[in-house]
């Protein structure tokens, strides 16, 4: 939620330009720490209008070329951040601050736009299966087939053996079972 609400920031507007007071005494005057919120609200609303005060309901996403245009009018005019700002019809001059230090640290590639959040788990897989199975030749896939075949013969050889093993086993124990009750009985 913002700070001070865009019928507030209009209020204070109105009443600089409207009244007496300078920007330090309407600070003084609302418990506000610092004018500068106050400077730059009135000159945004001098060069917007009332929409130069009010927050964007959605997050608007600029392209790379309108940042780079913003970062090289300051670098050439030596602009401030608030004039910067009014110049391109921004609202948030920390905005400009934020793309000019992601410039100066990754250059034109930190400007561009990034995936949000966590990538998706789903659909890998499945497209990995896809194309494995779109590169194999019919002779790759038969080799694989084939391969997948002596596996489950294989494994189906052990389960037997087990089975067969399992039941002498079992056999063994209910003949020595019914031995030692009778042994145990006389």
């Amino acid at each position: 939620m913002a700070k001070y609400s865009d019928a507030f920031k209009l209020k204070l507007v109105t009443e600089y330009l409207n009244g007496n007071l300078g920007y330090r005494l309407l600070a003084k005057q609302y418990d506000i720490p610092d004018p500068t919120p106050i400077k730059r609200w009135v000159m945004a609303y001098k060069a917007q209008g009332v929409t130069g005060i009010t927050r964007k309901a959605v997050k608007t996403v600029y392209p790379v070329q309108f940042k780079l245009d913003t970062i090289q009018f300051i670098l050439e005019t030596g602009a401030s951040y608030p004039e910067t700002a009014v110049q391109f019809n921004l609202n948030n001059p920390a905005l400009i601050l934020h793309w000019m230090k992601t410039f100066q640290k990754d250059g034109v590639e930190g400007l561009k736009p990034k995936p949000k959040g966590r990538p998706s788990m789903a659909g890998k897989p499945k497209k990995q299966k896809q194309e494995e199975a779109k590169q194999l030749t019919r002779e790759e896939a038969l080799e694989r087939e084939n391969e997948l075949l002596r596996l489950e013969n294989a494994y189906l050889k052990k389960l037997k053996a087990f089975r067969k093993k399992n039941a002498s086993h079992e056999k063994h124990r209910q003949n020595w079972h019914s031995n030692s009750k009778g042994k145990d009985s006389d």
